[in-house]
């Protein structure tokens, strides 16, 4: 059976999942690539709790909280950009090495107990995976290599030296379950994504869990450019694998009612024409999920909805995930 609908726009539902699912783990929030030299960072919002990751001196990744230890103003603008060789707070303009530690108290003034060894910036954990940086705010001890562990096998290793060729954002009006659900299964590719059929054999499409992790499979027409291996990693994150490339989609929860989507594709630079397909259908897949999501959202909120039975043949996924779901809330 589906979810209750009260749980796809309450406001506190919206506050526990954050704080229980997005916290509780592994986040993706950049590629390698965009943080070549020390003092490079990204700096997003988590589970509601604003990061950064930087390129420490060293070499490492490393992750704090974006939040100066004086009284909480930002160190960096959200997005990416470069800090130096120090992170310098945008209120007060108190500096941090990038290894954390408070360097100074910029005009502070002597104050009796002050120890500023003791007011360095609070550490987050951080894992890379071929290439891709996670951040985890909560106290699982899952490693990141553990979590993706199903995905190994399934994606070529050479495909993660491929560059980032293009990067988009969407902002759908819809719960982030809404878009999830909708993105782990296939019983809807006849009526909303008919274009898909001339792609892959959409009367063959396979779903299998496998630990944390939920790929789609179908056979993919001899001109496929969108074929391949879709993954997509519990709570938030698609990892789709293509002939020539892969794509990265982070699904964030903004709100009760608004998903914010991040894409990122890599692909092989020499396979220009190819590369304009895979982001027609892209674009077209993502207009066609955004028209059909928002449509489900106004209609669990319109109050006549009562929860349905979910397909044993099409929907295993879409079960698997609202378990869990149903688990954070014990439903």
């Amino acid at each position: 059976m589906m979810l209750e609908p009260e749980l796809y726009f309450r406001r506190e539902t919206f506050a526990a999942e954050r704080s229980r699912v997005l916290r509780e783990t592994w986040q993706f929030i950049a590629h390698e690539s965009q943080l070549p030299n020390a003092g490079d960072y990204v700096a997003d919002v988590i589970g509601g709790a604003p990061v950064l990751v930087v390129r420490a001196a060293d070499g490492r990744v490393a992750g704090f909280h974006n939040v100066c230890r004086h009284r909480a103003g930002a160190l960096v603008a959200d997005g990416a950009g470069h800090c130096g060789l120090e992170l310098t707070c945008r209120y007060h303009g108190w500096r941090y090495g990038l290894d954390g530690r408070l360097r100074a108290a910029v005009d502070f003034g002597p104050a009796d107990g002050f120890d500023a060894r003791e007011y360095g910036l609070l550490a987050i954990r951080v894992e890379t995976w071929r290439g891709l940086v996670f951040v985890h705010l909560g106290r699982d001890d899952k490693t990141l290599s553990a979590a993706l562990e199903p995905l190994a096998s399934r994606w070529p290793d050479g495909m993660t030296r491929l560059p980032r060729v293009e990067r988009r954002h969407h902002t759908i009006g819809c719960n982030w379950k809404t878009y999830v659900e909708n993105y782990l299964e296939g019983y809807h590719l006849p009526m909303v994504h008919p274009e898909f059929d001339a792609d892959i054999v959409v009367a063959d499409y396979r779903t299998e869990i496998e630990g944390d992790m939920v790929f789609a499979t179908a056979p993919a027409r001899d001109s496929s450019v969108y074929g391949g291996v879709w993954g997509w990693l519990w709570p938030n994150l698609g990892i789709n694998v293509y002939r020539h490339g892969y794509m990265i989609e982070r699904m964030t929860p903004v709100g009760p009612a608004e998903t914010r989507l991040d894409y990122l594709y890599f692909f092989d630079p020499a396979l220009t024409q190819d590369l304009a397909a895979m982001l027609r259908v892209s674009d077209l897949v993502t207009a066609q999920d955004l028209r059909v999501c928002e449509e489900v959202q106004r209609n669990l909120e319109a109050g006549v909805y009562r929860p349905g039975v979910l397909s044993p043949r099409h929907e295993t996924g879409v079960a698997w995930f609202q378990a869990r779901v149903g688990a954070i809330h014990k439903v």
